[in-house]
């Protein structure tokens, strides 16, 4: 699934492309990867590119985006790839740690 926010990084009007590659590795656990694109320069994040949940990578894209000055507008959300229809529900329900206070 590949996600694109309008937002700012140190001020600078940009477009942030997330794109979450879920990889079943067995019916009883998932691995996930993602990226942080601007344009189609990956920006390097601090850990492993593989997480055992979904919560966990976007937990750790809102710590980069914490320290790099970035900032991401919720309301611009747009879906820019097919997806299936429960990794928009997971998304959802994982979105929080993408959006902390």
């Amino acid at each position: 699934m590949t996600l694109q926010y309008q937002g700012e990084e140190y001020g600078k009007p940009t477009t942030f492309t997330l794109r979450i590659i879920g990889n079943n590795l067995s019916k009883s656990s998932s691995n996930y990867q993602i990226d942080l694109l601007v344009g189609d320069k990956k920006l390097p994040t601090f850990t492993t590119e593989i997480h055992q949940s979904l919560s966990n990578c976007l937990k750790e894209i809102y710590l980069f985006r914490k320290h790099h000055g970035i900032t991401f507008n919720e309301s611009s959300e747009k879906i820019v790839s097919l997806y299936v229809a429960y990794d928009r529900v997971l998304f959802n329900y994982n979105k929080y740690a993408l959006f902390r206070a």
